[in-house]
């Protein structure tokens, strides 16, 4: 086995999804999904391709209401590319024999190679190889090469290469019957081996340009090179222009035919037209072993910033493939971008391209090694201060309010209903309440700091972003009986959005965020003892030092109450829904689908109190919890572990990380199976069917976090 390999042997359908997202190729500008060119999106393949930080709104009907959605744009697919034997039908998989085929992903140069051999039904054989591309020196261009070799026939041979702009957002089953049709055809074209297509994006008018010039060696040219842009205005219109070319053909004698495409957004920097762009740009783009050579050279210099080693082979692959798809969607090219880090990388359409707290995840790799990339990804949201400014005060709050989920411009992008596939409903969704995502933003800026000791950073949009944080989990918290509380949020957990009884949601003094809250107020506190006071009253630092000194936690049974009531709910009877339902991953799902609710059992989704022995270690949250007042040591931490560990489900893919990663400090020989399932999670998805739709990126990051640990003397 070559580490540097993944190697796909034969089609299988069922895999095809999980296929495509895993040898997907991007460049941290944008990413496209390993479907072959010829492919069509249908309930076997998808194409999809998404430029950072390129969202679009559609409202809906969903369940008697009207609901607005923000989707990263499944752009343009620039992929087709086909050919046809003699007369015959345009080459696709499902019309044909496949006698071999063969794909695989080279991770140190970032190519997708495919070789393929058919057998049509006048039995005519023919061999494909495609190499592919997505460059990491140019983050506008792609390229991609298909030889041709007509093994027992000879004759015409026709070739078609086009851009298509009448793709959907339609790669998630669940989101299916929602508003999709994010692109506007604006106009294409095609003159001179060139052809260009211009979509604008349906409400935020974002234009998107692609240009594809197709050459072809070898072979006989009978009629010359004939291009059309799709033959009739009308296909022009909906999105589609082609360039098609006819040669003669000896049997065992290829034609290569080579395709370099530029892609521009009106979103991008130094560019007057993007249209213009992108045409000026695919001109004057040299061929592919020209961009091969200067791309596969850009990777070799992130390899030698990023590689982590594991002593096995199958190991290893597995953390190159990890760390392939971190580069891709974090690449040096995102620190000129206004864009976040989407929870499913460019890599699909789940969660809708949305930006979470992931990142948590991936700062600790990036930090001490692109620092460049992590400020940017902090750039990101200090952009959208004053939206989480506005969110804060339109609640009745100060200081900065960032959103659960968020888009283009940070507004909170939390749909207000999710559905349940088991049950077939449409149900509350309150996970907006998951305040926490502004406790990730501080302690990205701390990860931030502490990797490059940038003083001017926290005395600038650094210091800022965690100023206003704090400031927010000041204003909610109340003074009750000399504690500072905390109440109506959701934790980390996801499977408890409310108490049992109770109407209204939310719940109180989840210990993760007050715990964190406490360390906020320290480190805004060691900020301000760097760079100073200025901009901040004395009546703040008096609060910031007593809520570091008295925020309440709640405990029972000699362990950290995940939040404050949760000693009062039932105990589930795990045994007998693991033999009903074998898969208990997704809980929450089962028990509304039996008219029952996750908000009444001591169940969680992944770890949630779990989450601070992860971030800060068991001595972290020790000092945390004796600054606090509160009595911990060595047996109550390890009581705390094995009591949520009985009681979790891992219905998330970051589960498995953090409890490896809180075990491996514990009792390492109790962190194996955890570690094992949290390296397979995405490469044989575990979750079953949830990689197809994107990577979890948090959880890629976080496996190499715990293998680069491990190797740590």
């Amino acid at each position: 086995m070559n580490p540097w390999l993944l190697v796909y042997d034969g089609f299988d359908p069922a895999q095809e999804g999980l296929r495509e997202a895993l040898t997907a190729l991007g460049n941290g500008y944008f990413a496209t999904r390993g479907a072959a060119p010829e492919s069509r999106a249908d309930e076997v393949h998808y194409p999809g391709t998404y430029v950072a930080g390129c969202y679009d709104r559609l409202v809906s009907q969903v369940a008697g209401h009207s609901a607005e959605n923000e989707d990263l744009v499944n752009a343009p697919n620039w992929l087709p590319l086909t050919f046809r034997a003699d007369g015959g039908d345009w080459f696709a998989p499902d019309g044909v024999e496949i006698l071999a085929d063969r794909r695989t992903l080279d991770m140190r140069r970032g190519v997708l190679t495919r070789l393929l051999r058919t057998r049509d039904s006048r039995g005519r054989i023919t061999r494909l190889e495609q190499h592919r591309l997505v460059s990491m020196d140019d983050p506008h261009l792609a390229a991609l090469t298909m030889t041709i070799v007509p093994e027992n026939w000879s004759g015409t041979l026709e070739i078609r290469s086009a851009l298509d702009g009448r793709v959907t957002n339609a790669g998630v089953a669940r989101y299916r019957g929602l508003a999709d049709r994010h692109l506007v055809p604006i106009r294409g074209h095609a003159a001179h081996s060139v052809i260009e297509l211009l979509t604008r994006t349906a409400t935020s008018r974002v234009e998107i340009a692609l240009a594809a010039r197709t050459t072809l060696a070898g072979g006989r040219s009978r009629t010359g090179v004939a291009e059309s842009a799709s033959g009739d205005d009308q296909a022009v219109q909906e999105g589609w222009v082609s360039d098609e070319r006819a040669v003669e053909v000896k049997a065992g004698e290829g034609v290569t035919v080579e395709k370099v495409v530029a892609l521009y957004t009106s979103r991008d920097r130094a560019v007057a037209e993007s249209e213009a762009a992108a045409r000026t740009a695919v001109v004057r783009a040299g061929g592919f072993p020209c961009l091969l050579k200067r791309h596969a050279r850009a990777w070799d210099r992130l390899w030698q910033r990023a590689h982590v080693t594991a002593e096995d082979t199958e190991v290893q692959q597995i953390l190159n493939l990890y760390l392939f798809h971190l580069l891709q969607t974090a690449s040096p090219h995102v620190a000129e971008l206004d864009a976040g880090l989407p929870a499913r990388g460019l890599h699909g359409e789940a969660y809708r391209g949305h930006v979470f707290w992931d990142d948590l995840f991936v700062f600790p790799f990036l930090a001490p090694r692109f620092a460049d990339i992590t400020r940017a990804l902090l750039r990101y949201r200090w952009r959208r201060l004053p939206e989480a400014r506005w969110a804060a005060r339109a609640a009745g709050h100060t200081g900065a309010m960032f959103p659960w989920q968020s888009g283009s411009d940070g507004r909170e992008e939390t749909p207000r209903l999710h559905f349940n596939p088991r049950s077939g409903r449409w149900l509350p969704d309150r996970s907006h309440l998951q305040r926490h995502v502004g406790l990730a933003v501080a302690y990205n800026v701390w990860q931030h700091y502490r990797a490059t000791e940038d003083t001017a950073f926290l005395a600038g949009f650094g210091g800022e972003l965690l100023l206003e944080v704090a400031r927010f989990f000041a204003s909610i918290a109340t003074c009750e009986q000399g504690r500072y509380a905390i109440r109506g949020v959701m934790g980390p957990d996801e499977y408890h959005d409310g108490y049992p009884g109770r109407t209204g949601p939310g719940l109180d003094n989840n210990a993760y965020t007050n715990i964190m809250t406490a360390w906020l107020m320290r480190r805004v506190l060691d900020m301000i003892d760097l760079v100073g006071a200025e901009g901040v009253s004395r009546q703040e630092i008096d609060l910031f030092t007593g809520m570091s000194r008295r925020m309440r936690v709640d405990f029972h049974d000699g362990v950290i109450s995940q939040f404050e009531g949760y000693a009062e709910l039932e105990e589930l009877d795990w045994a007998a829904y693991r033999e009903k339902y074998t898969d208990i991953r997704r809980l929450d799902r089962i028990l509304e689908a039996e008219g029952d609710t996750s908000n009444r059992y001591k169940v969680s989704k992944q770890a949630d109190v779990l989450m601070l022995l992860h971030l800060l270690g068991q001595e972290g949250v020790g000092e945390i919890l004796t600054g606090l007042g509160y009595g911990w040591n060595a047996e109550m931490a390890a009581r705390t572990v094995d009591y949520y560990l009985a009681r979790t489900c891992h219905g998330s893919t970051l589960s498995a990380v953090v409890h490896a990663g809180v075990l491996a400090r514990l009792r390492p020989g109790a962190s194996h199976p955890f570690l094992v399932e949290a390296l397979n999670n995405d490469v044989k998805d575990l979750q079953g069917g949830t990689t197809a739709e994107g990577i979890h990126l948090g959880a890629m990051a976080g496996v190499v976090c715990l293998f680069e640990a491990q190797a740590r003397p």
